[in-house]
Parts: structure tokens; sequence; C-alpha cells
């Protein structure tokens, strides 16, 4: 699977399309060269912040809850049943079986596609372009914050290493 791994938008168009491709926000590499993506441990039903990176081998072995489960104030799954995914299905789990819960819904895109506002809710083609356009953005003198925004937007600028950040 490439899922939190390989962000599944950002692709070039025309003949290159599918052949690059751009790592999800939270991907890593393990030492043997395999994608890792980052999930909260659950133990006993409570969502803990242990967190542990799984390949897609081993993530085949887990029941692994969506990030946007509905916990309470201790994490805690409220509902009985919950969306899950198991070897590559997604269906429903009872809250006793889940092992794992993904650590944010951001985590299955690209940093360029992270900064599209309502991402959930645009046609695929067009979430394709603008993370096309993201990708070939210059950036401004003067810049203001945006009126809407993602929640990445201050991880990307911090992280462009050309943003000074004072203390």
């Amino acid at each position: 699977t490439h899922y939190g791994r390989v962000c599944p938008i950002e692709t070039p168009e025309g003949p290159n399309i599918g052949l690059i491709n751009s790592l999800s926000v939270y991907a890593q590499t393990n030492e043997y060269g395999f994608l890792e993506t980052p999930y909260r441990r659950v133990r006993e039903n409570v969502v803990t912040d242990e967190i542990h990176y799984l390949s897609a081998i081993e993530e085949g072995n887990f029941v692994i809850a969506q990030a946007n489960t509905n916990l309470d104030e201790e994490g805690r799954f409220i509902d009985e049943l919950v969306t899950c995914r198991n070897k590559g299905e997604s269906s429903l789990f009872s809250r006793d079986q889940v092992e794992y819960m993904d650590v944010s819904t951001q985590q299955v895109v690209s940093v360029g596609a992270s900064l599209i506002p309502f991402l959930e809710h645009d046609d695929a083609n067009r979430a394709l372009m603008g993370a096309n356009m993201q990708r070939q953005a210059v950036p401004t003198l003067r810049a203001d914050k945006p009126l809407v925004g993602t929640g990445m937007e201050r991880a990307v600028a911090v992280d462009s290493g050309v943003t000074a950040v004072a203390k």
C-alpha cells in the first residue's frame, strides 16, 4: 500500500504522470530503504502518544483506525464500531480490536497537496492541478497570512529553511 507513504495526488501531468511521485507529509525511509509512515499506538482502548513507524508490510498485520475517529477526553473511542484498515481493506471493527491509529488526516498527501484548503471536497483533477501549481508558486515579498488555511502553513514555512523564526 502507498497510504501515508506516497502522495496519490501530486504527480506531473502529461507523459510522466505516475512515473514521478512525491513523499507524503510524514513519510520516512527506514534503514533498509523501505518507506514508513507513523501511527499512534492503541493500548487497552486508549490512544496513546507513543508513535510507531510501520512499513507497508508491517501495516497489513494490524487493525488501524482513521485519524478523525471520535475520541473522548481520555483518548478512548466513543463509538463501538470504528472504521479501520486491515490487510489493505477498509471495514468496521470493534473498538477492542483497534491496535493503531493514524497520526493525522494530512498524512496521506504530500506537502503541496496538504496546503490546498478543503482538499477532501475537490475533484481529483482539480486537486492534481492545485498541487502542481503549489510546486510552481513564487514566494511573495510581503506575505500576509491566508484567509483560509489548512494548518500546515506554519510547518511548511519553518521547514523551508528560508524563514527567520524569532523565539
